[in-house]
C-alpha cells in the first residue's frame, strides 16, 4: 500500500492528506466528546489527564524519533550505495583507457549495457519494490569475462588491471546491497508501534478540558497537525526507491559515465 500511494501521488497530496485528514479527524472528534459528555470542559479531571498526556507524549515522541532517525539512516546509506556503484563503475571506465582498443571497445560496450540496464530496467523494478539481479546479470557477466580473458603486459597495464578488477567486484557488492535495500521496509511493529500510537494520544487530548471551544480546537489539531507530519515522514522514507524524495539513478549519468548517454 505504501508503494503504490508514494508512486501514485506527490509529497505535497500526500502531505494534505496525511495531515489534513488527521487534523480534521482530532477536530471532530474533540468537538463530539465536548458535546457527549459536558463535563469534560469544566476540567475536573485535566491532573490526570496532563500527567498521563505528558507520559504517553513522551514514549511516542520516542519511538517517532527512533523510527524517523532509523528510517533517514537507511536512505542515506541507500544513496551512499548508488554513489559507490556509479563511482566504481565510471573509475572502470576511466582505467580501460590503458588497455588495448580491442579490450577497451569490449568492456566499455559492457559498462554502457550495464549502466543503461540499471537506469532504464532495474530502476523501474525497485520503485516496485521488485529488485531483479536478471536486468543487469549479463552486463556484469560480460564485463568480468572481459577482465578475466585479458593478460596485461606492462607493469602499467598491471596497475589498472589490479584496479578494474577491484572496482568490478566492488560494483557486483554494491548491486546486491542496492537491492537489498530495495525490498527493506519498516518491521511491522515498528509500523503498529508509529501509526497506533496517533490513535492512542490523539483521543487523549480530547479529554483535556478547556472552556473556550477555540482554544481546545487550536490545542487538539497542533498536536494532530505535529503528528500528521512525523508520520507523513516515516511513510515518504519508509521506501528509498519509491516518491519523489527517492534515491535518484543521476549518478549512472555523470561524470564519466555520460559518455554512454551521449546521443
Amino acid at each position: 500500500m505504501s508503494l503504490w500511494l508514494l508512486n501514485h501521488f506527490s509529497t505535497s497530496a500526500l502531505a494534505m492528506v496525511t495531515v489534513g485528514v488527521t487534523a480534521l479527524l482530532a477536530v471532530a472528534g474533540s468537538v463530539l466528546v465536548r458535546r457527549r459528555y459536558p463535563a469534560v470542559v469544566e476540567g475536573e479531571h485535566n491532573d490526570m489527564v496532563g500527567v498521563t498526556l505528558g507520559m504517553f507524549g513522551a514514549i511516542y515522541g520516542i519511538i517517532l524519533a527512533f523510527v524517523i532517525v532509523t528510517l533517514w539512516t537507511q536512505m542515506d546509506d541507500t544513496q551512499t550505495i548508488v554513489a559507490s556503484e556509479a563511482t566504481d563503475a565510471a573509475l572502470i571506465a576511466r582505467d580501460a583507457a590503458a588497455f588495448p582498443a580491442p579490450v577497451r571497445a569490449r568492456l566499455d560496450s559492457a559498462l554502457s549495457g550495464y549502466v543503461h540496464a540499471v537506469v532504464e530496467k532495474q530502476w523501474p523494478l525497485l520503485r516496485a519494490g521488485k529488485p531483479s539481479y536478471g536486468t543487469t546479470e549479463s552486463h556484469l557477466r560480460d564485463a568480468f569475462e572481459v577482465l578475466q580473458a585479458y593478460e596485461p603486459k606492462s607493469r602499467r597495464e598491471q596497475v589498472f588491471y589490479q584496479e578494474a578488477v577491484t572496482n568490478i567486484n566492488d560494483i557486483a557488492a554494491q548491486r546486491r546491497a542496492r537491492l537489498t535495500m530495495a525490498e527493506q521496509e519498516l518491521p511491522p511493529l515498528l509500523q503498529v508501534l508509529a501509526f497506533g500510537g496517533a490513535f492512542v494520544l490523539i483521543p487523549l487530548t480530547f479529554l483535556y478540558g478547556v472552556r473556550s471551544l477555540r482554544i481546545q480546537l487550536l490545542f487538539v489539531a497542533s498536536v494532530a497537525v505535529l503528528i500528521g507530519f512525523s508520520l507523513l515522514l516515516v511513510l515518504v522514507l519508509d521506501r528509498p526507491f519509491a516518491g519523489e524524495l527517492s534515491v535518484s539513478p543521476a549518478p549512472y549519468r555523470q561524470g564519466a559515465l555520460a559518455q554512454y548517454w551521449a546521443p
